[in-house]
């Protein structure tokens, strides 16, 4: 859960929504995309804004605001994660869904992008009232979801128990005879309803592997290499987990409510029980505390930001000591930051590659739910490897043939495989 300290921080929000354009524009110019293609993916297709009720434990009725923007969905169905956050607003949904257009894309996926949520504090309401929340605007959405239109996940404050909820509502909406033929409308769902093997681990397994990949390619080997985490939630947390197993240390971690560091290491499962009994990481034994605008100075040789949107800014970048910035979270580096560090000689493994095993375990969950079929665990993990290291190649060439940096290179190919889309349809009528 994020939210407090880190709010803190987050600059503007529509910082995002300028942060997206700004790469999105810098990559256009660069392949000299065709201007009206341009003028297409620089609008999202629809915006749903609504308003419900839902009555409290307490016998009171609250309204809550919900937003699913639809970028676009020339490859496939639109998808993307569903947001519990009191920054949810319509422009960071706008950032988000074009952020998730452009991640599919680069994966090779056939799917659009899509963003949304509830503007609310998850931490002050209770299980029975998110579930009445979540239900309600499922029910509120309607058919501007569908498992052949727009495919929900989870993202922050959001979890399967979530997904679970907003299948069984939507189910519920359909004539008997059609309700098991809507399983894939939602991913990220628990095993037991409709879920794959492998979808939790997803998005932080992919991080990881990014990372691995990068070590690889540069033949730098990942034992005894100390990286930082910021959010230790599921994205954080599984990333950290596969590098400890390869021998690196983790020695620092942020969430909402603190940091902490130890240059000896941190042990990472013994952190999650913490955190799991605790709801924190803030008195973890053999841990020192620090102030939280100190975390992106410690002494690393990896920055795994995991967290929300624009925390790595020209206020604390110069500051960073890290080789690389693996991008778990969506849009936390901002753009002139990012200039500064790339100036440094920092690498940065951006977020609609580096994040992107999540959309990948995903699309194997709807596959599976498409055609009545169940992976195992060791399918899903060597698919998703298999997948992420092709996307991988792909940004590493583009970036040497071109000469520009990774994230240059990923929205390139991701734009270009949109491109190559609408010069081959034509644009209707």
């Amino acid at each position: 859960m994020i939210t407090k300290e880190l709010e803190k921080k987050t600059p503007q929000k529509q910082g995002m929504l300028n942060n997206v354009m700004r790469q999105f524009n810098n990559a256009s110019d660069i392949i000299d995309l065709n201007k009206n293609i341009r003028k297409i993916l620089s609008i999202t297709n629809n915006e749903l804004v609504v308003h419900f009720p839902v009555k409290m434990d307490n016998g009171e009725v609250e309204v809550f605001t919900g937003y699913r923007v639809q970028h676009n969905n020339a490859l496939g169905p639109y998808k993307g994660g569903l947001r519990y956050h009191p920054t949810v607003d319509i422009d960071a949904a706008r950032a988000l869904a074009m952020w998730m257009t452009w991640k599919t894309s680069l994966a090779g996926l056939p799917y659009g992008g899509a963003k949304g949520g509830i503007q609310l504090d998850p931490s002050k309401y209770s299980t029975s009232e998110l579930e009445r929340i979540t239900r309600r605007f499922t029910y509120a959405l309607g058919d501007n979801i569908g498992p052949e239109l727009d495919i929900p996940a989870p993202d922050v404050n959001t979890n399967p128990q979530t997904m679970a909820w907003i299948l069984d509502t939507y189910m519920s909406t359909k004539s008997p005879n059609e309700r098991s033929t809507n399983m894939h409308v939602v991913t990220g769902k628990p095993i037991g309803a409709g879920g794959s093997e492998g979808r939790d681990r997803a998005t932080g397994f992919g991080v990881f592997l990014c990372i691995k990949f990068w070590a690889d390619h540069n033949e730098l080997p990942l034992k005894d290499k100390k990286f930082i985490v910021q959010g230790f939630g599921n994205v954080g947390y599984w990333a950290a987990y596969f590098l400890e197993k390869e021998g690196a240390k983790m020695v620092g971690v942020q969430d909402a409510f603190g940091s902490i560091s130890n240059t000896e290491g941190i042990d990472v499962t013994m952190l999650f029980e913490y955190n799991k009994s605790q709801g924190n990481i803030a008195g973890f034994k053999g841990s020192r505390s620090l102030p939280s605008e100190d975390f992106f100075s410690l002494d690393c040789d990896i920055c795994i930001p995991a967290a929300l949107g624009n925390q790595i800014t020209v206020n604390n970048a110069p500051d960073i000591k890290a080789k690389v910035i693996a991008e778990g979270a969506n849009g936390p580096t901002d753009v002139e930051a990012e200039e500064m560090l790339l100036a440094r000689g920092v690498e940065i493994l951006p977020d609609i590659l580096c994040n992107s095993g999540g959309v990948i375990g995903s699309y194997y969950e709807w596959l599976q739910n498409r055609n009545g079929e169940i992976w195992s665990l060791e399918e899903v993990m060597q698919k998703l490897e298999k997948k992420l290291y092709e996307s991988f190649r792909k940004v590493i060439d583009v970036s040497q043939k071109r000469g520009v940096d990774k994230r240059t290179a990923a929205f390139i190919i991701a734009i270009e495989r949109l491109e190559e889309a609408y010069v081959q349809r034509g644009i209707f009528p």
